[in-house]
């Protein structure tokens, strides 16, 4: 609880914390607009491919041109400038910067990112959730053997999940289930980018005058979202995702510890130790009481009954036993609060959570009947959605991650529902990344972790 004042003691010092962020999309946009009401806290370099939107963003977040007009990333560091760049590896080659921010979205470039940062001896904090959920854990192996800080972003759910649950353990509580709340309905797993806006109630004209994504808002309308935040936070926390998938069980406040507890106890859940979805709306569109739509939670269960006790007196909202309790964070503010963990990462040596487990994958799945020939387009696409299991079956059966599911081309017929294997595809570009994630199968999958344990 003493961030601000490590921040302080520095900046007195003339020794600013010095970030380089990638990617100035709607994430980077707010992180640049509250970066500039940090002292001490300094983005020396902003990477975009589209350097010209990178302006537009600073600019539409409130700095002033002069503010980041530096000529060059070292001319940035002498006078407290920003400089923008298309150049994402002078970043991280640059030995100034301590911390990268990878905020692109973009799984394979995210990936390469990490990869350079690591190599630049940089810090990293990973917003990008869909290349950290494809290969996080082996790039976060790589980090830690350099002494080097892999850590997902504070203000974003799963670094909220991995703090409350770290919360639970730390009390010594035992831990049941974790996740988050959002807004899903069964239909939607099959919505398209020509759907989307109608699951919105936003009519054509509405959508025609403001700029939105069509395949990002689609990720988080069919589940896709969910699925890869959730194995993220699976591979963080050491807990696992459901056999079958996420089932996003409707739920408010007042029954999270009643839900989220095993089906043994009354309540939903196949087993404790699992993550899962507090979803806002019942499966027939009507709302739900209380709903944590934008929150986060962990269940956990009273050790004894002087604990029980205890959980009544202090008023925590428990099950019907009184044993299993809930504790949440209600809102997430994602980029406005992400320097925490760039100080976190600087100033302790800490990650805001970080991958360190494979456990949790998130599997291309058919949206409908596929036809070989065709393309699968990726996360939020017309093809397919991810689906969150345990690595434990992904790799058993070779599952093709949703970060590889872009402009790659099937070898066979798919069926609805189906999910795609690595052998059902043509893997012809981004072998780089390819490799790296059959890497980490073949020396931290869970074949991988038996044998060594034997």
């Amino acid at each position: 609880m003493n961030l601000s004042l490590m921040l302080a003691e520095r900046h007195a010092a003339g020794r600013p914390i010095r970030v380089g962020l990638i990617g100035a999309g709607k994430f980077g946009s707010m992180v640049l607009a509250q970066a500039r009401k940090i002292p001490g806290y300094h983005i020396v370099g902003v990477a975009d491919l589209d350097a010209g939107k990178a302006r537009t963003s600073l600019k539409r977040v409130g700095w002033e041109d002069n503010e980041y007009a530096a000529t060059s990333l070292g001319n940035a560091m002498d006078t407290g400038r920003t400089f923008v760049t298309q150049d994402a590896k002078a970043l991280c080659d640059f030995e100034g910067i301590e911390c990268i921010i990878e905020a692109t979205g973009h799984p394979l470039a995210g990936t390469r990112h990490a990869l350079m940062a690591i190599e630049g001896m940089k810090h990293i904090v990973m917003v990008n959730v869909e290349a950290d959920v494809m290969c996080g854990p082996i790039l976060g192996k790589m980090a830690r053997d350099k002494g080097l800080i892999y850590s997902m972003a504070y203000g974003d759910q799963p670094a909220f999940i991995c703090e409350l649950v770290d919360w639970v353990r730390s009390s010594g509580f035992e831990l049941i289930s974790a996740g988050k709340g959002m807004n899903f309905q069964p239909e939607y797993r099959y919505s398209t980018p020509d759907t989307v806006w109608g699951y919105f109630g936003w009519s054509e004209e509405f959508v025609a005058k403001g700029d939105f994504n069509p395949k990002m808002y689609n990720s988080f309308t069919d589940g896709t979202k969910a699925a890869i935040e959730m194995a993220a936070v699976a591979n963080g926390t050491g807990l696992d995702c459901p056999d079958d998938g996420l089932a996003f069980y409707p739920s408010g406040l007042q029954d999270l510890a009643q839900v989220f507890k095993p089906a043994s106890e009354g309540g939903r859940m196949p087993k404790a130790g699992l993550v899962d979805i507090a979803a806002s709306q019942e499966p027939d569109g009507r709302e739900v009481l209380n709903n944590i739509r934008y929150g986060m939670f962990v269940t956990f269960k009273a050790p004894d009954e002087y604990t029980r006790e205890c959980f009544k007196q202090y008023g925590l909202l428990t099950d019907k036993s009184g044993w299993y309790g809930s504790m949440w964070r209600p809102f997430h503010l994602i980029g406005l609060e992400t320097s925490v963990s760039v100080l976190s990462a600087v100033l302790r040596g800490e990650p805001t959570g970080s991958s360190r487990e494979f456990r949790g994958d998130a599997v291309a799945t058919a949206k409908s009947d596929l036809k070989a020939g065709s393309y699968l387009d990726g996360e939020g696409g017309y093809a397919t959605w991810a689906k969150a299991i345990p690595a434990t079956i992904s790799t058993a059966i070779d599952a093709l991650p949703m970060g590889l599911a872009h402009h790659v081309k099937l070898k066979r017929d798919i069926g609805r529902d189906q999910i795609v294997r690595m052998s059902d595809v043509e893997l012809v570009d981004d072998l780089d990344v390819v490799n790296l994630r059959r890497e980490q199968v073949r020396t931290m999958g869970p074949k991988a972790v038996a044998e060594a344990a034997e």
